[in-house]
């Protein structure tokens, strides 16, 4: 397919490259080493290191008002979650619902059922806005997570959170939140009447693996060749359905076509067709073109066509 051509050819610059970059690296082997890659630095660590404690651990330096919160949560929040929190369109609802847990149909929310505020903050840190993950700085965090807490009658208007205070927010389902004291399985370990690893054998073994390699300067070049005879003599007819031609993208079409092999397809693009279902002139009128370049031109519509 063309579009897997694509992708082979892509797939293989990348790999390349990442050999290129290992190489770059490549340590001395020893003991207890795979013998490539280097330690991570202080800094490299610190920008996957954005996870943030219920104790307030892991927070960064920052503050933000209730009253800053609400302008950038109407700018950027509101649309989905609603103008107080209730949600629209099916999207989450992050205000309302206390004293719902037991009911047949709870409602989940912020102040209803959320563990920690640390999780809140944390959650608007790595996934929010919607459309604009991690978008937001400290600051703009900390004041959304403040004005969310309002929004449940947590916290007081004049409220301004930080990193040394917002540990000290509660959530009212905090207490049932408990640790899961079940055990990972019902099953009790058994390490007796096992078999002998010496009287293991493998009694069959699949055959060896054969990769076909191909230029990708080839790889490329073909595909080239085959999208270029298309747009200057095949499209007027195969974009439009002119004259019953399957059209460039038809899946059903071109099925249809191929269930007859792709010989008999290049045979009729090349000889020219005429059937129940569309007229092809040879070579579609173009006698200069070559049949490799009939058939490259065949190439790029099928795999255009998948």
């Amino acid at each position: 397919m063309f579009r897997s051509r694509k992708c082979n050819v892509l797939g293989a610059v990348t790999v390349l490259a990442s050999l290129s970059l290992a190489q770059s690296v490549w340590s001395e082997p020893g003991v207890g080493h795979y013998g490539y890659g280097q330690p991570a630095t202080e800094e490299q660590i610190a920008g996957w290191d954005i996870d943030v404690r219920p104790d307030g651990l892991g927070l960064p330096e920052g503050s933000g008002s209730v009253e800053d919160g609400e302008w950038i949560y109407e700018a950027k929040c509101a649309s989905c979650h609603g103008t107080f929190g209730e949600g629209v369109d099916g999207y989450p609802s992050l205000a309302g619902g206390e004293g719902s847990l037991t009911d047949g149909r709870p409602h989940k929310t912020v102040g209803s059922y959320w563990n920690h505020t640390s999780t809140v903050w944390d959650y608007i840190n790595r996934a929010m806005p919607y459309t604009a993950p991690r978008s937001l700085n400290p600051d703009e965090v900390y004041a959304l997570t403040a004005y969310v807490l309002f929004l449940n009658d947590l916290i007081d208007y004049d409220f301004v959170m930080d990193d040394s205070n917002l540990a000290e927010v509660r959530l009212p389902n905090e207490p049932n939140f408990i640790p899961d004291q079940r055990p990972d399985t019902n099953n009790e370990r058994c390490m007796s009447g096992c078999k002998d690893p010496a009287s293991v054998t493998l009694v069959s073994i699949g055959p060896e693996l054969v990769i076909e390699e191909q230029s990708i300067d080839a790889v490329i070049e073909v595909a080239a060749a085959g999208e270029a005879v298309y747009q200057q003599y095949c499209q007027l007819c195969h974009t439009s359905g002119l004259a019953g031609a399957p059209k460039i993208g038809d899946v059903v079409q071109w099925s249809t076509r191929l269930t007859k092999g792709i010989d008999t397809v290049y045979r009729h693009a090349i000889e020219g067709y005429q059937g129940e279902v569309g007229v092809m002139p040879a070579k579609g009128g173009f006698a200069q073109l070559t049949d490799d370049e009939v058939r490259a031109s065949v190439d790029y519509m099928v795999q255009e066509s998948q």
